[in-house]
């Protein structure tokens, strides 16, 4: 009896260091997205156009029979100029901006905000918002 007692308070002893061990050694690394390149010029056609469509532009959601704007590729320049979606004097205030980057609720898309689109997003509307 005595050494039972013994080896359960061995195998509980040892149990909690594994235990300890397990959540000390956890790490988690939080990864950033990665800064825009100052010298990038981003291209309506070749940077947001993707985002949109990967993104925003899918069934029930900004594709014309949705959600404004309509974020379909041959019409989401004029939907978000003429909606005033775009703020090129305050980037950071553009509507576009504000809801892909949670600011304005719930972040667009509903699966969460991506850091890296938002800041390409973000650099065009810097850069002029053009439709190139």
């Amino acid at each position: 009896m005595i050494i039972q007692r013994k080896q359960i308070t061995q195998l509980v002893i040892l149990t909690g260091i594994i235990l300890w061990a397990g959540v000390i050694s956890c790490k988690y690394d939080e990864v950033l997205p990665k800064e825009p390149d100052p010298g990038f010029q981003a291209s309506f056609s070749r940077d947001i156009i993707p985002i949109l469509n990967a993104s925003c532009n899918q069934s029930g959601c900004h594709n014309g029979a949705g959600h404004v704007p309509d974020l379909r590729a041959f019409v989401a320049y004029e939907s978000l100029w003429s909606g005033n979606y775009i703020d090129t004097l305050v980037p950071d205030q553009s509507e576009l901006y504000q809801w892909m980057s949670g600011l304005k609720g719930l972040p667009m898309p509903v699966e969460g905000a991506n850091a890296t689109n938002n800041a390409v997003v973000l650099q065009w509307i810097e850069q002029g918002a053009l439709n190139n």
